[in-house]
């Protein structure tokens, strides 16, 4: 009996922290008053570890900076006390909200703006859905519809990004070795805990610069909000005492170099071609139907287009393109064969009295239509993880990187399994089964959810082994959620697990041999 009450126990407070994670998403939430950034370890040697795309650290240069006694110095010394002398309320909470770490706060900003782009495009009044436009992002529907694919490929290419960015500071702090303003002049106070590092180039623009350019390619209807929040950060390191004003530009200048390398990528990596064309999505069908299986259609009325039907042939950043074939699992069950009339009649029959427990599951893990989507969850799940680990701004953005590297190439091999079999839903097979959320408008097999949060949870457990059996439960459960709803067979989220799992250990292979361990 005692065993039975612990683990109720287990799974009452699992559901309660899950809750929490799924309703407070928000940047106003949970991570909101998090105390200020203070590492155990500063990673000194970080500019030595492995890049993502920069062949080296030094691949662009860094003007050595001003003595610490030369006019231009103290100067900016100078600016820094003027400053000090009249902090107001507004400035003491920008410096407080940044402290907490760049990293953490633009991935903040990041999950909130996939919030707000994560919207489907209403059709028009000839019964079409129009598609959002990169060449104008404010005319209706807004660019861009941030669904699940697109979403892991920006948190993606905004970590992976930064990571590379700091490396490259991180390279030039060690070369140059400038002190911090406060340890220069006693007279600037440190509004921030002080450390060893060297403030030349500044990390905090190194982030605001890399992040603010790569975020004009993935949301240019932002921009000017971008801008806004990269001056409130520059301007909190220089108000805190942790950077000179010459710290900070040759930070963003770094940053954005750093992202102009990623920019490039992103524009050959053949995201732009993901959505298709009407002749492509009729040959799905066409193609499904010569290999004598039952093609997905849409359930919507009219008929929506499927999700980013081409997204599985975007480039990875764990491995190569050919490498996502031989990630693809074999074949469903056909849609006429018994085995598949069983699969089918389990969800029926599981969706038909749910428990309380079963409902708040799938409202947990539902991450639909205006939410960060299943892989900004895991981006919260980590955040909040992290927090707790004091790690280096440095160490920060590498996690994160391995993390949504993982995410991304997941959603690609997925997305490529999807419209390989071109396999329809329990609920077209079984017009009965009324979903406990909504259906999802792309083929079935195999489960996205499953597949990005098994990819996730082996890399996390990978970065902090204390919690890789939590992070295994949250997968299992997130995968079963989609059972439990009747959006999924079992069969379609097992295997998605399975696949999850082999991608999520590429990102352990490249974690363990970026000198970071």
């Amino acid at each position: 009996m005692k065993k039975i009450f612990i683990f109720n126990l287990t799974i009452a407070i699992f559901l309660l922290v899950l809750t929490q994670i799924s309703c407070n998403k928000s940047i106003s939430g949970i991570t909101a008053n998090v105390v200020a950034l203070n590492p155990t370890n500063q990673d000194l040697n970080a500019g030595t570890w492995k890049t993502v795309l920069l062949s080296s650290p030094d691949t662009f240069a860094v003007a050595a900076p001003a003595a610490t006694n030369a006019a231009s110095y103290l100067a900016d010394l100078n600016e820094i006390k003027g400053y000090q002398q009249n902090l107001s309320a507004d400035d003491q909470q920008n410096i407080k909200y940044w402290s907490a770490g760049g990293v953490l706060r633009w991935n903040e900003i990041m999950r909130e703006l996939v919030a707000k782009y994560n919207l489907a495009p209403y059709q028009n009044s000839e019964g079409i859905y129009p598609i959002p436009s990169s060449v104008n992002p404010f005319a209706y529907p807004l660019f861009p519809f941030a669904n699940p694919p697109y979403a892991a490929r920006a948190y993606a290419y905004i970590s992976a990004a930064q990571y590379d960015a700091l490396v490259a500071c991180w390279h030039y702090k060690k070369l140059y070795n400038r002190p911090a303003p406060y340890a220069v002049d006693s007279n600037v106070h440190a509004l921030v805990p002080k450390t060893s590092l060297s403030s030349y180039p500044s990390e905090a623009a190194v982030l605001a610069g890399v992040t603010a350019e790569m975020m004009k390619l993935l949301f240019p209807a932002e921009n000017a909000n971008i801008q806004q929040k990269l001056q409130q950060q520059e301007l909190a390191a220089i108000q805190s005492g942790a950077a000179t004003r010459s710290d900070v530009m040759a930070g963003e200048a770094l940053g954005r170099q750093v992202a102009n390398l990623f920019t490039a990528r992103a524009k050959t990596d053949h995201a732009s071609n993901a959505v298709g064309t009407p002749t492509e999505w009729a040959s799905l069908a066409t193609q499904t139907q010569a290999n004598g299986q039952t093609p997905w259609i849409s359930l919507e009325s009219p008929a929506r287009p499927p999700m980013l039907p081409l997204f599985g042939n975007v480039t990875p950043f764990l491995f190569n393109s050919a490498t996502v074939a031989s990630l693809r699992p074999g074949p469903p069950p056909s849609a006429n064969s018994d085995t598949m009339a069983l699969q089918t009649q389990m969800t029926y029959n599981q969706i038909k009295s749910p428990t309380r427990e079963q409902m708040a599951i799938v409202q947990i893990w539902a991450d639909g239509i205006g939410t960060y989507t299943p892989p900004g969850h895991w981006n919260y799940i980590a955040a909040l993880d992290f927090i707790n680990q004091n790690y280096s701004e440095v160490r920060w953005a590498r996690n994160m990187a391995l993390l949504n590297m993982a995410l991304m190439d997941a959603g690609i091999v997925c997305w490529n399994t999807k419209y390989y079999y071109f396999n329809p839903r329990p609920t077209q097979l079984n017009p009965l089964i009324k979903t406990l959320t909504g259906i999802p408008n792309f083929p079935s097999y195999i489960s996205g959810h499953a597949t990005f949060s098994e990819a996730a949870s082996t890399i996390l457990g990978h970065i902090i082994p204390a919690n890789a059996a939590r992070y295994e439960a949250m997968s299992q459960q997130a995968s079963n959620s989609r059972y439990i709803a009747g959006i999924h067979t079992q069969n379609d989220c097992t295997t998605a697990l399975k696949v999850g799992r082999n991608v999520g250990n590429f990102a352990i292979l490249r974690a363990e041999g970026d000198g970071a361990e």
